[in-house]
């Protein structure tokens, strides 16, 4: 369930990197827990929300309330399954996914997620954007292409370590609840109206499209990818009781971080009722709109204000968006690359429609490519959630920690409420178009629902006919053949850089060819999680045991043919760790292996044994791979 050998884990530079196993008070045992949940709970104020919010709050006043209630009530069971998932299996869904559908469903869900991702990234940016605009009077393009920029600001948090990020984004957040106190205590809202607005009632249609929107627009897929990945970053006691514990501390972590996005939702609301509705201007619908309408009700601060928690709430969801982009391809792909590389892709993936569209169309469409990225977010729910769903439902997976019975029928009612409000929304855009007689979205509308619907249902219905398959799950290293198949030529010595793959026969084999029956091997591998670059020879994560696992099987058959051997780990930046243990250990000759790659693909892959090369005095031998 939880000890799978050929496991990899999950953000690996940041798993287990925050040790809860001490033994603390109460509090400071809370405390270690606390952080996923709030870097979750960004995705439910970011950008994306304020048109719904806003349109919600100055067309129908304080009544759509308990609508933005309900909405966090399924976002709490949801992310709560999605913590469930991380800590109880040790895998994101990504990695669940892979083990679970064929290789062709994996693909297109992959697609799926990094569109849904994409388009949340739109949404960031054009919130960014348009933040910067109002604070600056900077034109859209340049604000668009600002936010490239903090891709690098993510990238230096990710080195400072999880906490500091985790710190960085409440400090986000608490600047978004801080500007909407303070414009709400100018706003002076009638707090008996506010009270009735959690009383559910009866909607008319334009009522009801836009409560479907505030719905669609809060559950995000991608926040289900990150949320089971983060509460990996926490080292905990493998024990049914540190896994309850564990699931216990994270659903308060949960209930509090997503509690105040829904104050911060339902602060946007309130002003907008306020504001707005009271005053008769329903028609505010655009953040733009309201920005420019604010001063004249509640003075100038009131825009400044706005404008900076927009800034705030786009920087924080671009921070999650990026880390949930790195969850899906090395969760689906098994492919992890140049941290900033990943990032860049995600960020030009999402710039290039905004710039398009600013650039053909003029600004005005910007709100109208803000509503167009949570329609596609509406799409790519179900995708997520169902598999979600079904993983914390089975048995022989989560043991004794599977979901009880109660909260699995809350669990697929919701699930079954989201898609049909989102397939609704959907539908609700769709259905004009085929009074007209362009034929070419027709085409498209008819085409997506041709894929849309089927592969919903295989999703569905697939791990019922997959009970008794046995689970492939995702390789942490190829497997590698016993080492006593060596082909030794002459001897001589040397240290020998390993990776752990199947090149590993190779470079051991030049390296005894090298030396003599005296001959000192030391074999360097190093670990390269995120608790091993921050925790040193202290890191106790599952991929640093499973090095030591590996490094002492060929110490000790290397020493059962006869050979003098010795095994190093390093666990920090490879190439430089490399070139440390062997200065400290004296060597006077380093075998390495090369893949033969230069240029971009060192740039994507890291580092290359150059190097290495420039660091060490000593001759290094090179071999091809």
């Amino acid at each position: 369930m939880t000890n799978d050998p050929t496991h990899e884990t999950s953000l690996s530079e940041v798993h287990a990197t925050i040790d809860t196993t001490g033994k603390k008070p109460g509090w400071r045992s809370l405390f270690s827990f606390l952080g996923p949940a709030y870097l979750v709970s960004v995705g439910y104020m970011d950008p994306g929300n304020w048109a719904t919010d806003l349109a919600g709050g100055s067309k129908f006043g304080y009544t759509l309330i308990w609508v933005l209630l309900m909405s966090n009530l399924m976002a709490l069971l949801l992310q709560g399954l999605s913590a469930r998932l991380g800590i109880v299996r040790g895998r994101d869904l990504a990695q669940a996914n892979r083990e679970e559908y064929p290789k062709i469903i994996n693909f297109i869900l992959y697609v799926l997620a990094e569109i849904a991702i994409t388009a949340c990234d739109l949404a960031e940016i054009l919130g960014m954007a348009i933040g910067i605009q109002l604070l600056t009077g900077l034109p859209l393009i340049w604000g668009v292409s600002i936010t490239v920029l903090d891709t690098f600001l993510l990238l230096y948090l990710q080195k400072l370590g999880m906490r500091k990020m985790e710190a960085f984004i409440i400090t986000l957040v608490g600047i978004i609840g801080g500007s909407f106190l303070i414009q709400i205590i100018l706003a002076k809202p009638e707090l008996g109206d506010v009270a009735k607005g959690f009383i559910p009632h009866t909607m008319d249609k334009e009522a009801l499209y836009i409560a479907i929107g505030i719905i669609g627009a809060t559950v995000m897929p991608h926040n289900l990818y990150l949320h089971s990945a983060l509460v990996q970053t926490r080292k905990i006691d493998r024990t049914d009781f540190g896994i309850k514990r564990a699931l216990r501390f994270n659903r308060i972590d949960t209930t509090i971080a997503l509690n105040l996005a829904f104050l911060v939702n339902a602060a946007i609301l309130i002003v907008a009722a306020s504001v707005f509705f009271t005053s008769g201007n329903s028609q505010v619908a655009e953040i733009r709109e309201a920005h420019k309408l604010l001063p004249s009700f509640l003075g100038k601060t009131a825009p400044v204000l706005f404008a900076v928690a927009l800034i705030a709430a786009g920087q924080s969801s671009t921070i999650t968006g990026t880390l949930a982009g790195q969850i899906v391809m090395e969760g689906y792909l098994r492919l992890r690359i140049n941290p900033l590389l990943r990032r860049l892709i995600t960020r030009l993936l999402a710039i290039i429609p905004a710039i398009v569209v600013i650039l053909v169309y003029g600004e005005d469409q910007v709100d109208a490519l803000l509503i167009f990225s949570q329609v596609i977010l509406s799409l790519q729910l179900g995708f997520a959630i169902i598999p979600l769903i079904h993983f914390v439902s089975d048995k022989k997976t989560m043991g004794n920690f599977v979901i009880n019975t109660r909260t699995k029928i809350a669990a697929w009612v919701v699930a079954a409420l989201l898609i049909y409000l989102n397939v609704n929304m959907l539908l609700s855009k769709a259905l004009p178009i085929f009074e007209e007689n362009a034929w070419m979205p027709k085409m498209a509308i008819i085409m997506a629902l041709l894929i849309f619907i089927p592969l919903l249902l295989y999703i569905l219905l697939y791990p019922r006919f997959r009970k008794n398959k046995p689970i492939a799950s995702i390789q942490m290293h190829p497997e590698i053949s016993n080492i006593s198949e060596l082909n030794i030529p002459i001897f001589n010595k040397i240290a020998v850089a390993l990776d752990f793959t199947e090149h590993d026969h190779k470079l051991l084999s030049f390296a005894i060819g090298q030396g003599k029956p005296n001959t000192h091997f030391l074999l360097i591998h190093v670990v390269e999680s995120a608790s091993a670059g921050m925790l040193g020879s202290q890191s106790d994560d599952y991929e640093t045991r499973k090095d030591k696992q590996q490094m002492d099987t060929y110490v000790q058959q290397l020493q059962e043919r006869g050979f003098i051997a010795e095994g190093f780990l390093g666990y920090k930046n490879r190439a430089s760790e490399i070139a440390r243990i062997t200065k400290a250990v004296n060597a006077d000759m380093i075998v390495m292996g090369a893949h033969g790659h230069s240029g971009l693909k060192d740039f994507i892959y890291g580092e290359t044994v150059n190097t290495v090369r420039h660091e060490v005095k000593i001759p290094v031998l090179i071999v091809n791979l």
